[in-house]
């Protein structure tokens, strides 16, 4: 069997995508994945091996989707305070762009996803991942403050990623928009937190990894 073009690639990770937002991870099977994707059911272990190998990669292609708009969103901004209430916002304007992406990533488990196994180079991506956030969280830090330790990330931590978790998670689940209102309170609410500098403990001056 000939290898799935890119573009076949990208059709079963769409159908995969709406299957998990339709009936949840865990119903997921390579025949409705098939069905709903136009294809054989061994054209999936063809292209990733496993099931659980290709919801793997639809959160990560959700996840590097969502990144490079945040990393967009914040190049943009004029001054670091709104770099970082861009980067807060950046969930809704992704739910804009890509809703069913966005509501995967803010309500399903990213281990209902990925399993308790993960190959070694998605398991690598993972880690890229990771470490593409912290570099953003980071540069953030100096942006607002010259600062790159543990503290400073923390706060910023609760900007970019707790407050956009509680305030729009509810939309997220009853699959509605963000209002205008939710968008305008994150955005206040991060404005708050930044007046209040992070504190630096003698013993937390190690800079952040």
């Amino acid at each position: 069997m000939a290898r799935p073009r890119v573009h076949d690639l990208d059709r079963l990770l769409d159908a995969a995508e709406r299957l998990v937002v339709e009936v949840g991870a865990p119903r997921v099977t390579v025949r409705s994945l098939a069905a709903a994707a136009g294809v054989p059911n061994g054209t999936i272990y063809h292209a990733f091996g496993s099931l659980g190998a290709l919801l793997a990669r639809v959160w990560l292609r959700a996840a590097g989707g969502f990144l490079d708009l945040q990393t967009e969103l914040v190049d943009e901004a004029e001054d670091p305070v709104s770099a970082v209430v861009a980067a807060a916002g950046a969930p809704a304007e992704f739910a804009d762009r890509r809703p069913e992406a966005a509501w995967l990533l803010l309500t399903v488990k990213k281990e209902d996803l990925l399993g308790p196994q993960v190959p070694d180079d998605l398991a690598g991506d993972l880690l890229a991942l990771d470490k593409r956030l912290v570099a953003l969280l980071i540069r953030l830090a100096e942006r607002l403050w010259d600062r790159r330790d543990a503290q400073a990330v923390d706060v910023l931590t609760t900007c970019v990623v707790d407050l956009p978790t509680a305030l729009f998670r509810r939309a997220f689940t009853a699959g509605e928009p963000i209002s205008e209102d939710s968008r305008a309170r994150l955005a206040a609410a991060v404005r708050a937190v930044l007046l209040l500098p992070p504190r630096k403990d003698h013993d937390d001056a190690h800079a952040a990894h």
